[in-house]
């Protein structure tokens, strides 16, 4: 679908354009997490229900099925969602306008006929109405462009996110996509336990949001916007969230903090915009970041020690 020549790195994606399609696609990746989430053994902080970015799409990595793996990838330059077996089974799907109840009977056919099965909560989380993946004929939209441009911001926010995260030698998570909000994100931990979280996130269990802000955390990602912010934005927040945080100086200057979702927002089109687009995206991560450690008085010397031993190999 493109080529080197025609690649443009950080597209346009403004909301409205590709919302309806953008509710679908969110609904089906949960239906691939809620497969890992079900085959995987716990780790801590949900990191076990997480996507991937790859250099096509999204996938679930190997997820245990027995004594196979399987994995689920979803390709948004074929538009299409294969499944593969780690003893050659070979399915796929197409992504195309369908409601996600046709969605999830084909992707779930595929898994039985690949020797597969899998039963999932079939409710959606994190969304207002849910409707149970098997009964909902309201969501069928598929724009592929706006597919593809989505997953090539991805790309670019992964690899950024993956050059912030090296620096940083304490406890991080890897960069993941959550399905929940969705977005891809990249989370450092002081190494302090939190106070417990109230919960309160629409259909998730307060047990789920509870546990995964039992440590003390600077986070950040990227979210294709909605709600209190009509535009994709990166994003940046600390829980606890530390006295004198929302009045932190922050840059770039256009960054500012939504107090409807208690974070800083950085609108992505000004990243895409900017004359360094990385730079730009480095310098909010890394102050906002700031601004959470060093009020939270975070051990930041011990914490961000990094040693790279590959020399000059």
């Amino acid at each position: 679908m493109h080529t080197s020549s025609s690649w443009e790195p950080w597209p346009t994606l403004p909301l409205e354009a590709w919302s309806d399609t953008y509710a679908t696609l969110h609904l089906c990746t949960q239906i691939a997490g809620k497969i890992r989430l079900t085959l995987s053994p716990w780790i801590n902080h949900s990191w076990n229900v997480t996507l991937y970015v790859t250099s096509r799409g999204l996938t679930t990595s190997p997820v245990p099925h027995g004594t196979r793996t399987c994995e689920i990838l979803f390709d948004f330059i074929d538009h299409e969602v294969q499944v593969l077996a780690s003893d050659g089974g070979f399915g796929r799907l197409p992504l195309e306008p369908q409601s996600v109840a046709a969605f999830y009977r084909r992707l779930m056919g595929e898994m039985e006929r690949l020797g597969l099965p899998v039963h999932i909560v079939r409710k959606p989380n994190e969304v207002a109405e849910p409707i149970p993946f098997d009964r909902d004929e309201t969501h069928c939209a598929y724009d592929p462009d706006y597919a593809n441009r989505f997953w090539r911001i991805l790309v670019q926010a992964d690899r950024v996110f993956k050059v912030f995260r090296g620096r940083f030698g304490g406890k991080c998570s890897p960069v993941h996509f959550f399905w929940g909000a969705p977005d891809l994100a990249v989370t450092r931990f002081s190494g302090r336990p939190a106070p417990p979280h109230p919960g309160g996130i629409p259909n998730l269990p307060d047990p789920v949001t509870v546990e995964a802000y039992a440590d003390e955390v600077s986070s950040c990602g990227f979210w294709p916007g909605g709600g209190p912010v009509a535009h994709p934005a990166f994003y940046s927040y600390a829980y606890p969230q530390p006295a004198g945080f929302a009045e932190a100086p922050i840059r770039p200057e256009a960054a500012f903090y939504n107090t409807d979702l208690g974070e800083f927002i950085l609108p992505y089109d000004v990243v895409r915009t900017s004359a360094s687009p990385d730079d730009t995206l480095l310098e909010f991560l890394q102050t906002t970041y700031e601004a959470a450690a060093n009020l939270a008085g975070w051990d930041r010397a011990t914490l961000e020690a990094v040693h790279d031993p590959r020399g000059g190999r």
